[in-house]
């Protein structure tokens, strides 16, 4: 390994444990047990859903041709899901001002990604028509 990538992982390994050390040191502040469920339930769902779904995706777009349309609405759904995250989520929402995040912010993303899965197929179709319409 070369130096900066060990100098790297040194830092990081050092607030890491500055973080843990934070935690317990505060612990009537902190709640490291709620913080261990929470990271437990994090690595599951990464590990055990979103990895698994992500493979298999992968391997059946992986088969079909090039250029793909689902791949590419496949891609255009991770991005907005990404970027809408932190607000279906409602991070930075207040009790104490309600004009801060006000919409049905899931409802808007399942709508937006329904009218994505709508086009890709649109357009999936009007590929295949116009590659059977060449061959004859």
């Amino acid at each position: 390994m070369n130096a900066p990538r060990l100098l790297a992982y040194g830092l990081g390994g050092g607030l890491i444990v500055a973080g843990l050390a934070g935690l317990v040191v505060d612990a009537g502040l902190t709640d490291p047990l709620g913080w261990a469920l929470w990271f437990g339930g994090l690595i599951v769902a990464h590990d055990g859903v979103l990895v698994p779904l992500v493979l298999l995706t992968g391997v059946a777009v992986g088969r079909m041709r090039e250029p793909s349309p689902v791949r590419a609405g496949l891609i255009v759904a991770a991005v907005l899901s990404l970027i809408a995250l932190p607000m279906v989520t409602g991070f930075g929402r207040r009790a104490d001002n309600p004009s801060l995040l006000p919409l049905d912010y899931g409802r808007n993303l399942l709508v937006v990604l329904g009218l994505v899965a709508l086009v890709t197929a649109l357009t999936a179709t009007a590929v295949r028509l116009r590659a059977k319409r060449r061959r004859r």
